[in-house]
């Protein structure tokens, strides 16, 4: 099933292959992929800081070919608002936040895809502070 509109949201922190990967079957599954890239804002509320700074995260989202538009996600609640707006018939995260937006079933159809095996930012982001040893 073709959908016309699919929204997916991340950080996308440390842009690396399972981000690629997954962007790419999304774009896939549709004519239209909008990614929610998260604020530095945001990420600070939840606790989290970034190695690259939003205005360059989103230069690479917008870079990337399977990429249709980048809007800012800057609260947990604007999800089903963004689905109404952007007319949006697929939501789509990773098998991570499996049945945690099931709540926006209502509005379009919900999919968790598996992440790529073997990469992950923060997996990335402790190897690097190995490299880097003890801060002095």
């Amino acid at each position: 099933m073709t959908h016309s509109v699919i929204l997916t949201y991340g950080t996308f922190d440390l842009f690396h292959v399972g981000h690629l990967r997954l962007l790419r079957r999304l774009a896939a599954l549709g004519d239209r992929l909008i990614v929610a890239c998260s604020t530095d804002e945001f990420n600070l509320g939840k606790g989290k800081m970034t190695a690259i700074p939003y205005d360059n995260r989103v230069e690479i989202l917008e870079g990337c070919r399977y990429v249709d538009q980048v809007i800012p996600e800057e609260n947990w609640e604007q999800k089903r608002d963004d689905v109404q707006k952007y007319s949006v018939d697929l939501f789509a995260m990773g098998d991570d936040w499996k049945g945690k937006f099931d709540f926006l079933g209502d509005l379009c159809d919900v999919l968790y895809l598996p992440r790529t095996e073997n990469i992950s930012t923060t997996e990335l982001k402790e190897l690097i502070q190995t490299m880097r040893g003890p801060a002095a």
